[in-house]
């Protein structure tokens, strides 16, 4: 993996852009890219009120804030001016608002995409990492669609007229980010201060969880490696909702069952996976991380993409015998003992 060095070497007197910079992911990207002193950072975000709270409470002289979105293409030109990295975190990532509103989901997540992916090309970025998430995996939904659909469109720029470019590339592919704005541990929190149950879709359905450190350093490890659209998992372990719920609850002070059931919403799988079973073909790992090379290699010459395998090779990773890694796995599930230790450190930062 690499050293901390590696990592400044990357971001230190660089001009950084966090596009969703406000968000759970983008303002704790932004905290930690602080620690090795770039040059500046541009935080892009369309909520207004979060936007004039972080201007009035910010004090940092090489953090910038910009009201703006990744739809408008002309306004992420402009901002891209002098851009060294692009850290792609905004999106549409509510899995029943995507389904309701397919249209606008495309305009964010795709056309968003393409127009970050064009005007760092036409603004000669180094490098552009797009966070993306399980759900992108054989999808069932519009969001999975949509960002899988983005994943493409970074892995594409390899043979599309980048080989020659300086811009290099990556993806991020998340489970569910503990403790972030939109997770369940929030929601759970909230309705037990309106004096309400929480609600559980289905207490066997399971889920990937990584906290957001978790998050943060897989996406520096990701942007270290990354060249040509390659797509970066963390080895996470799963849950069981049912568990997790149980175990939320006697922490918090109720009773385990102190829940009611309400179904799966739309558009829901019952258990994720983090790689397809057509990407089996094209991946790598690592003792922390697989990497899936772009689909491009699995049609090339194959000193092309031996080549590319060569290269992870020398940095420690090797061809990977898994073919499939899903939630549901029961050498991946935690048992409640484990739940409550990572509960319980969530607690203690909260």
């Amino acid at each position: 993996m690499p050293k901390d060095n590696q990592v400044r070497d990357l971001f230190e007197d660089k001009v950084i852009l966090v596009t969703g910079g406000l968000g759970s992911i983008g303002s704790e990207l932004s905290k930690q890219l602080l620690l090795y002193n770039p040059k500046e950072i541009r935080i892009l975000d369309n909520r207004e009120t979060e936007l004039s709270d972080a201007m009035r409470n910010c004090n940092i002289p090489n953090m910038r804030f910009f009201f703006g979105d990744i739809r408008e293409k002309e306004q992420l030109f402009q901002l891209m001016d002098g851009v060294d990295v692009v850290f792609h975190t905004a999106a549409l990532k509510h899995v029943t608002v995507c389904e309701y509103n397919p249209f606008e989901a495309i305009k964010t997540n795709v056309i968003g995409t393409q127009n970050v992916i064009e005007c760092a090309l036409k603004r000669r970025v180094e490098k552009m990492i797009l966070i993306s998430t399980d759900k992108a995996v054989d999808p069932t939904n519009v969001l999975g669609a949509t960002k899988l659909l983005a994943e493409r469109l970074v892995s594409a720029m390899y043979y599309q007229g980048n080989r020659d470019n300086m811009m290099r590339t990556g993806v991020v592919r998340f489970g569910n980010v503990l403790a972030s704005r939109g997770s369940v541990l929030r929601i759970w929190e909230r309705q037990l201060k309106e004096g309400k149950k929480i609600t559980v879709t289905n207490p066997k359905m399971t889920r990937f969880f990584m906290s957001i450190p978790e998050s943060i350093r897989l996406i520096f490890n990701a942007s270290y490696y990354a060249e040509n659209g390659e797509i970066f998992i963390l080895k996470m372990r799963s849950v069981r909702i049912g568990d997790l719920a149980e175990v939320f609850l006697e922490l918090m002070g109720y009773q385990p069952d102190y829940y009611e059931i309400i179904g799966m919403r739309i558009g829901e799988k019952f258990h994720e996976d983090l790689i397809s079973k057509n990407e089996t073909g094209l991946l790598l790992e690592n003792e922390i991380l697989f990497v899936r090379l772009p689909m491009i290699f699995a049609e090339e010459d194959e000193l092309s993409k031996y080549n590319e395998y060569i290269k992870f090779m020398k940095l420690g990773f090797r061809q990977s015998e898994v073919r499939r890694f899903s939630s549901g796995d029961k050498n991946l599930l935690m048992n409640k003992e484990e739940i409550k230790e990572v509960l319980e450190s969530w607690i203690e930062t909260t």
